[in-house]
């Protein structure tokens, strides 16, 4: 993926969602995982291609607010359910554990197609069309919030935008939309961290494995230091450096494929089913404007089907570790 597919940007800046799931995983919670913004550019691509004539290819999500419905007391946090409604025949109905989120967020899509070719003045209309289909869609299981007619600014309107011939002109193009995302965190791929924790591990337990690697760099770890010469021991935080969090990235098959309604109660019985779980590793938050290019905040949803491996990537780091 050193050539970029994309031609042209689809942003979509400051979209309000209420209620996102926050719950990303089953043993990660926080941000919503990146395969739920995959999803949400697949669906939308299918919604918009006959109208627009884009191919979505890649997204990129950039965070400016994170408000996860919890009530905290002390080190403890539990998340605010709701109860749910009577059973059918008047009993209460047990209460299942959702975790919820309000978010704020830009959304960046790489996209190539016949829509790029049309008059670039027709280009804000486009985007605009994109914006509002989204609005009636789920982001990460949240409802999306309209915005108040004339509270933004030209920069947080959608945009559509081609990112020419050249690498100076993509460079530029990039340049000036990282700055109208500020503030503001974008979550790249840091699998190169993973694998340099486990090798460091690995030195003195040889035994050591990418599950010790990630819980590694998932916890900050508090150990006593003897203060040489004196009996006096002092306490010290190991952080790892940067923003780093604990992600999913996609799903690894435990089973072979089964054909199409062969397994009872699948969501969709016309297409292949298969048994999956989760694959993890780690993120960092990044400001845009730290980013070259836009290869660096796009994740691509890739599909292996003979290895088994239905994953992101994200081409801030080359390497593709997994656990």
């Amino acid at each position: 993926m050193t050539n970029s597919p994309e031609t042209g940007l689809l942003v979509v800046p400051r979209i309000k969602v209420q209620n996102a799931n926050c719950i990303s995983s089953p043993m990660t919670w926080g941000f919503p995982a990146i395969t739920a913004f995959t999803g949400l550019m697949t669906a939308l691509e299918r919604k918009t291609h006959g109208h627009i004539g884009l191919q979505f290819l890649s997204v990129g999500v950039i965070c400016h607010h994170f408000e996860a419905q919890v009530t905290q007391g002390g080190y403890t946090r539990a998340f605010r359910l709701t109860r749910n409604p009577v059973d059918k025949d008047g009993s209460t109905a047990a209460i299942v554990e959702e975790g919820r989120a309000h978010l704020e967020i830009t959304l960046v899509f790489g996209v190539a197609g016949q829509g790029m070719a049309a008059d670039p003045q027709h280009y804000a209309q486009m985007a605009q069309y994109c914006a509002d289909t989204l609005a009636t869609m789920r982001v990460a299981g949240g409802s999306v919030l309209p915005a108040k007619p004339g509270t933004r600014a030209f920069y947080q309107k959608p945009q559509l935008v081609s990112l020419g011939d050249s690498a100076e002109a993509r460079h530029k193009i990039f340049r000036t939309l990282s700055r109208q995302w500020l503030p503001g965190f974008a979550l790249v791929c840091r699998d190169d961290l993973l694998q340099a924790r486990l090798e460091e591990l690995q030195q003195t337990n040889p035994a050591a494995s990418r599950l010790d690697a990630w819980l590694d760099l998932s916890s900050l770890q508090i150990k006593p230091l003897q203060q040489q010469g004196t009996d006096k021991v002092q306490w010290q935080a190991r952080r790892p450096p940067g923003w780093l969090v604990p992600i999913p990235v996609g799903f690894g098959a435990l089973s072979d494929p089964y054909e199409p309604g062969q397994v009872a109660n699948a969501r969709d019985p016309r297409v292949p089913f298969r048994f999956v779980e989760s694959l993890y590793s780690i993120g960092q938050w990044l400001s845009p404007h730290r980013l070259e290019g836009h290869q660096q905040l796009l994740w691509y949803p890739v599909t292996l089907p003979e290895q088994g491996l239905y994953r992101c990537l994200n081409e801030f780091t080359v390497e593709t570790s997994h656990i």
